[in-house]
């Protein structure tokens, strides 16, 4: 196995982190990795935001009801960016960009790419003995978050990045198995028994941790998220109030 693939197996997210913050270098060759992830056209359409202020970092954890967010060695907000590709147009040419770049087409295309710097950011911090977790949930200090960070109309937070060095190595969670996610020609529809198979191995697995302790499988905590009524119109709203109309 090569170093790549090995620092890729022994991904797990960490949530506590020394009190050290990350050095300059540090920092630069985590965006200069993220910035290598390939995107379409070479539209490159995220940008990174680096949350330097302690305050608004607290304030950000605290709305966001994530520790890591403040207690991290340094914080990285990654955003789905179209506003940068228009800096250069006339008036008229932006108005005709804004209308194209509502469709949902290319959010989903700058959503990825940001998706796919994010995990090589991940990826470089790992690969140099730091730890991360990823963040989805700044989303819930929306929409104050886009005021905070001065975001511009076509500019999206979709994740924040918390770094450190790590102060705990917990066990790796089970994945689902190989053939229940990898198909060829076909996706394979028949997945309930390998879904119940994997449901009982992660009970196990909540079962038997230290910390956290819980009494859950994969299928039933998504079943018991899913089967009400979750208050997210406000988020499409939020995302339509940017420009993206998603049609």
């Amino acid at each position: 196995m090569n170093e790549v693939m090995h620092v890729i197996r022994q991904h797990r997210s960490i949530r506590r982190f020394k009190n050290i913050p990350l050095s300059g270098d540090q920092i630069e060759a985590i965006t200069d990795a993220a910035q290598m992830a390939p995107t379409s056209a070479h539209m490159q359409p995220f940008s990174i935001i680096g949350i330097t202020d302690p305050e608004l970092r607290k304030r950000i954890a605290v709305h966001s009801d994530n520790t890591p967010i403040e207690e991290c060695g340094y914080f990285f907000i990654f955003c789905a960016d179209l506003h940068r590709m228009m800096l250069a147009a006339g008036p008229d040419q932006q108005e005709k960009m804004g209308r194209n770049l509502s469709y949902s087409y290319f959010y989903q295309t700058a959503v990825l790419s940001a998706a796919l710097a994010l995990q090589n950011a991940n990826l470089a911090a790992q690969s140099v003995g730091l730890g991360a977790v990823i963040i989805g949930g700044i989303n819930e200090a929306l929409p104050a978050l886009d005021e905070w960070l001065g975001l511009p109309e076509f500019v999206i937070p979709l994740a924040g990045l918390a770094v450190g060095v790590p102060d705990e190595f917990p066990a790796q969670k089970p994945r689902l198995p190989r053939s229940a996610v990898f198909f060829e020609n076909q996706y394979d529809r028949n997945l309930k028994a390998k879904v119940e198979k994997y449901d009982r191995d992660m009970e196990m697995y909540y079962g038997g941790r230290t910390n956290n302790k819980q009494s859950a499988s994969w299928s039933g905590k998504f079943i018991a998220m899913l089967d009400q009524d979750l208050p997210l119109d406000g988020y499409t709203e939020y995302v339509k109030s940017k420009g993206f109309d998603l049609k």
